[in-house]
């Protein structure tokens, strides 16, 4: 059940105009797993026509959706049955930032997402505190270039009436609001960072595929399909 916050959300922002194909798509995705499950049969919207960044409106209609498209996806479904639209921000140190949808459970924080790399999707509300949560995220984004340096929660009702729900148009003022926010520094071991960097080399040299082999994947939630075909393999 939604927790501190979510009456504020029944009385400020939430969507309205919903058509009557967004309300019943809304009605059917009522938990985490759920909304989880649908993004994880969307196609991955890799912006080859151009930059992208829709809204709840524009990722039902296009049948995809990027990072931030479905964690702001996620945070229009779940304001609908009472949570806060939060976000959590990464910033990496290559630029190639995410983005995931954040929510509480009982004390515990979870999450709903969407990424090119099956280590960066959800997580099962099992962390004591939102850095739990986001200090799950630094093993499984570390790649070629990929380093988690910092972190923050956003609440999205910071943009006011700017319609970040519902436009026809890209939500350009959304991706700036959390470019610009304070975000937390992560510390990593510079040791361990170039270990888990040689590893994930060796394993994509190796498999030709990227890696599933992180502690704590019993705190994840299920993966896209299309990821699955790295099960077993040796690291």
């Amino acid at each position: 059940m939604p927790e501190r916050g979510a009456r504020v959300a029944r009385r400020e922002g939430r969507a309205t105009g919903l058509t009557p194909r967004e309300r019943k798509l809304v009605e059917c995705l009522r938990t985490p797993r759920q909304v989880q499950t649908y993004l994880n049969n969307l196609p991955y919207n890799h912006e080859r026509g151009g930059g992208t960044l829709r809204s709840f409106r524009g990722v039902v209609r296009h049948g995809s959706a990027h990072c931030l498209e479905a964690a702001l996806f996620a945070a229009v479904v779940f304001e609908q049955h009472g949570y806060p639209p939060l976000v959590l921000s990464f910033e990496s140190v290559d630029l190639l930032d995410h983005v995931i949808f954040v929510y509480r459970e009982r004390g515990r924080w979870g999450s709903v997402a969407r990424s090119r790399d099956p280590g960066l999707h959800g997580r099962k509300p099992r962390f004591r505190t939102a850095r739990a949560l986001a200090l799950s995220y630094v093993d499984p984004y570390i790649d070629y270039t990929g380093e988690v340096r910092g972190y923050a929660v956003v609440d999205m009702r910071k943009l006011g009436t700017y319609d970040w729900r519902l436009a026809d148009t890209n939500i350009w003022k959304a991706e700036r609001l959390l470019l610009d926010y304070p975000h937390r520094h992560i510390r990593s071991s510079r040791t361990r960072i170039a270990r888990l960097r040689a590893q994930y080399r060796r394993f994509r040299a190796r498999h030709g595929m990227k890696p599933i082999y992180y502690d704590g994947r019993e705190r994840w939630t299920p993966i896209p399909e299309e990821f699955r075909r790295a099960e077993g393999l040796d690291a």
